[in-house]
């Protein structure tokens, strides 16, 4: 993730979890979840409620908005390919939201 254009990732001890972000707004965390590694990503509603029900390994967002964010048992049985391109879905949606000057700034 740290390859993505713009995006920096630090570890926040009040959450024990890294953040990713770009441009200051989070697109993924990585941490536990019910004693299981997790990474939690953004997601549109519709696609995040077909992937909960579609893969045991993805659960709403683990204390975020349930709505938007999935979290993914990293230790579950998901295909890389999927795990690799709803990274890219969560930093898209987060990079479309930012100004069109932002995303000039970093090269996006």
């Amino acid at each position: 993730m740290a390859g993505l254009p713009g995006s920096e990732q630090d570890y926040q001890s009040d959450w024990q979890a890294d953040r990713v972000r770009v441009a200051e707004k989070m697109f993924a965390l990585i941490g536990e979840a019910y004693g299981r590694p997790v990474i939690s990503l953004k997601c549109g509603i519709e696609l995040a409620e077909q992937l909960r029900e579609q893969h045991a390994d993805i659960i709403p967002g683990y204390y975020l908005n349930k709505a938007h964010w999935n979290s993914i048992y990293l230790d579950g049985a998901l295909p890389d390919s999927q795990f690799y391109q709803l990274i890219d879905i969560s930093y898209q949606l987060v990079v479309a939201g930012l100004s069109k000057k932002k995303r000039q700034e970093l090269g996006i």
